[in-house]
């Protein structure tokens, strides 16, 4: 049976203008990502890593080349269908957690699916079961600044999650915590992965947290310089 790919980049430039400078964040990047794989890209500051996250998430459009999206090019949509799509196939974890300070964690794991028209019954079910499955089920009524950093994060995976889009990609997600807790949130992922078969691209330049993946882009300059096979971590067998 032939692999679905999700999101397919072909021959992708990035070129910003800078005044009168032409900055090339990216060079004829090709690469696949297919339906189910739990992907890394690694690199160091400024190859690259963040445009090519942008990219693959759809976050932004090429300069040149194309971004295929769900069998979408999304050069051709308007900037709402784009959204819509989006919103529907990609979540995202950030480094920074970027919850909401004013809500509890249940209100902020529900929030995408506002913009995604769910009911509010459905809304609060699905933000509870994906709650307790991060292992929160007790602290749902907490703001963030009642969490602690690593809670903090499972409620930005939780949240990732809500419209059960499929795809996740987490820049950095263990950038701000220790290395205990940050195992703890890739053993998060992971079981998102194993379990509820979802596709996840982890952005990192720690190669401990690459090998939690099944394969590894390197970028350098701007451009995927080695792919190989990780030996993935397998967790949450039970």
């Amino acid at each position: 049976m032939a692999e679905t790919i999700v999101v397919k980049l072909e021959n992708v430039w990035k070129i910003y203008k800078l005044g009168k400078i032409d900055l090339t964040a990216l060079k004829g990047v090709s690469l696949d990502i297919t339906q189910g794989s739990f992907v890394s890209i690694m690199g160091p500051s400024g190859s690259g890593k963040s445009t090519l996250l942008n990219m693959i998430g759809c976050l932004d459009v090429p300069t040149k080349g194309k971004v295929i999206l769900k069998g979408r090019n999304i050069f051709e949509l308007s900037e709402d269908q784009l959204s819509q799509l989006r919103g529907r196939t990609v979540g995202f974890v950030f480094q920074e957690f970027n919850l909401l300070p004013h809500l509890d964690a249940l209100e902020n794991v529900m929030l995408p699916m506002v913009f995604q028209g769910e009911a509010l019954e459905k809304r609060k079910k699905r933000a509870n079961m994906l709650l307790t499955s991060v292992g929160l089920e007790k602290r749902i009524n907490h703001q963030p600044a009642e969490l602690s950093g690593g809670e903090r994060q499972r409620v930005a995976i939780a949240r990732a999650f809500a419209n059960d889009p499929e795809m996740v990609i987490a820049d950095e997600p263990t950038g701000n915590l220790d290395s205990s807790t940050g195992e703890k949130i890739m053993d998060v992922l992971k079981h998102f992965h194993q379990k509820e078969k979802k596709t996840v691209i982890v952005v990192t330049h720690d190669p401990h947290i690459a090998h939690y993946s099944e394969e590894i882009f390197n970028i350098k300059d701007g451009q995927i310089i080695t792919n190989h096979q990780a030996k993935a971590k397998v967790l949450w067998n039970k």
